[in-house]
């Protein structure tokens, strides 16, 4: 359990019968449907959510469908609600890509409370939530906790255009959160003050700096919590 996907030692996945060790969720954009009763979508005056019929073993496409700044798609899904707690881990993992371009999206994607404006004004304006985000238009992610507005940021990676990236996060109950590229740690918060105590739900972002109709491909994510 020391990684979450990148070494297949969690729990309930790498033994199937050990699912009652865990709280699961996931979505691989194959067999699920994509509707409203799984997932909460808002658009910034713009955007579109639609499986990519040509994506390989299901992709999810996140259009920002403008050249207007702060224009796009919020994404969460309500239904999954993990809450750190002293004791339990969290796991969270996804792989995407951005295309047209990488570096003009404003960009979020790990856990967030629930929120119809995860990012505002160009800014990260939800008050609860731990994740990779960036609303500088470069396509550099930071990682990034807060708690009831209390926040931190941190390394991430730079983005390269059309090009999967694997975004992992791990929270150690309310101890620290240690965040991963491609399967190598590049940050790790370790103040409590940063760590949110609320529901979070699995939310992704994609709205464009205001130059470019970015599109976010979403091969997966999947997240899960200790019992």
């Amino acid at each position: 359990m020391e990684k979450f996907g990148f070494t297949g030692k969690m729990p309930g996945v790498a033994d199937a019968l050990q699912y009652e060790d865990l709280f699961i969720d996931g979505d691989d954009f194959v067999t699920t449907p994509i509707d409203d009763e799984d997932y909460a979508f808002t658009n910034a005056t713009a955007g579109t959510m639609a499986l990519d019929p040509a994506g390989d073993n299901g992709v999810l496409l996140l259009d920002s469908n403008s050249t207007t700044v702060t224009q796009g798609c919020n994404l969460q899904r309500p239904a999954a609600s993990f809450i750190p707690k002293a004791g339990r881990t969290i796991y969270f993992e996804t792989r995407l890509k951005l295309v047209d371009t990488f570096d003009d999206c404003e960009f979020f994607a790990g856990l967030a409370e629930l929120d119809t404006t995860i990012i505002g004004t160009s800014a990260v304006s939800t008050g609860n939530h731990i994740a990779f985000t960036c609303v500088t238009d470069n396509g550099v992610l930071l990682s990034n906790a807060e708690k009831a507005t209390a926040g931190t940021t941190g390394v991430g990676t730079t983005l390269a255009e059309d090009t999967w990236v694997t975004l992992g996060i791990k929270v150690n109950g309310l101890t620290d959160i240690t965040y991963y590229v491609n399967g190598a740690a590049v940050n790790k918060i370790s103040t409590a003050a940063n760590i949110p105590i609320v529901g979070l739900a699995p939310s992704f972002v994609c709205q464009t700096g205001g130059t470019a109709d970015v599109i976010m491909h979403i091969d997966y994510w999947k997240c899960a919590q200790t019992r």
